[in-house]
This record gives structure tokens, sequence and C-alpha cells, in this order.
């Protein structure tokens, strides 16, 4: 008997779902969401809402009604990043995409900057989430997102690195 997903298997299954919902709404017929540079940084704003809020806000755009952070939001962060080498980073992400990718809801490929792709049931599911109360905030957040920040994950990270400098003034491998 398995039960309802607890502890670790709720978080991953959490992530995952975060994971599918971004890689389905920045795939199209002739792209995909190409490296992990960009979804990590992609990922990073979402979690972060007050650090996507001051970006926003220097570009002039604002939160889309009901997508903006709650008074908890703003106080904590639902899963928190590490940041590394290249600014934040989740550990998890590996297992993520392997698990995403095994169960046919993605597929990604590349050489040295791995493309990441909905499939068919990927879509259906990434569609069948956002129809979700639980998930209908996020898959907004993620349309601000893919509006005003659809950049390389080159330009992301330099977009954080100037102008969230302490998302990453920090020491390497501490929580952000």
């Amino acid at each position: 008997m398995t039960g309802p997903p607890t502890g670790k298997r709720r978080e991953a299954r959490y992530h995952e779902a975060l994971i599918l919902l971004l890689i389905a709404r920045f795939t199209t017929a002739k792209r995909s969401l190409d490296g992990l540079t960009k979804l990590a940084k992609l990922d990073f704003l979402l979690r972060y809402p007050t650090m996507l809020e001051r970006l926003l806000v220097e570009q002039g755009a604002g939160w889309p009604t009901g997508a903006e952070p709650t008074s908890s939001e703003r106080l904590a962060v639902e899963s928190r990043m590490t940041r590394y080498k290249y600014g934040p980073w989740d550990q998890r992400y590996y297992s993520v995409l392997g698990s995403l990718a095994g169960r046919g809801l993605i597929t990604y490929s590349g050489s040295h900057r791995a493309e990441f792709r909905v499939t068919a049931d990927g879509a259906v599911a990434a569609s069948m989430l956002t129809q979700t109360d639980e998930w209908a905030v996020v898959a907004q957040r993620i349309a601000l997102l893919k509006r005003h920040f659809d950049k390389s994950g080159s330009a992301l990270k330099t977009l954080i690195y100037d102008r969230l400098p302490d998302a990453v003034d920090r020491p390497l491998r501490t929580e952000i």
C-alpha cells in the first residue's frame, strides 16, 4: 500500500510539477526551453516572487490581478535554492528532470547545452495542473516570466547578478 505522497515524495512531486509547468510554457512548436541555466534562473524567479517583483518594477511592469505575492510569500520562500558558481541552483534538477523524462512528460537533448521540450502527455498534464486552484497562480506567474523574461540563460544570469546582487553576494553553497 503506497498511500498519499508524504515528506520527500510530496516535495519531489511539487518540484516536478513546477518544472513541468515551466517547460510546458516555454516550449513552442519551433522552440524548446534552451539550457539548464535558463531553467534554473526562471525557477529562481518563480520561487522568489519578491525578487521577480523587483525586476518587474524596474521594467515598469506589474503583476496580473491575483498573481502578486501574498504576505506570507513576502516573508518566506516556499523552497530555498543554493548559491552556486553561476547563481541560484537546486540539486534536485537532475532527479526532477529524469523523473519527468522517465514518465514521458518531457524530452531533453543536446550535447553541450540541454534543450527541454514538453511532450503531448506532458502538455496535457500541465494543462490539467493550471486548471487547479493550487497551480493557477503559478501558471499566471510563469506566463509573466514568458512575457518579460524569455531570454537566454546567460542573459538571465547577468540580469540576476546585476539587478539582484543580494541573491548572489554570498558564499558558494549557502542558501539564498
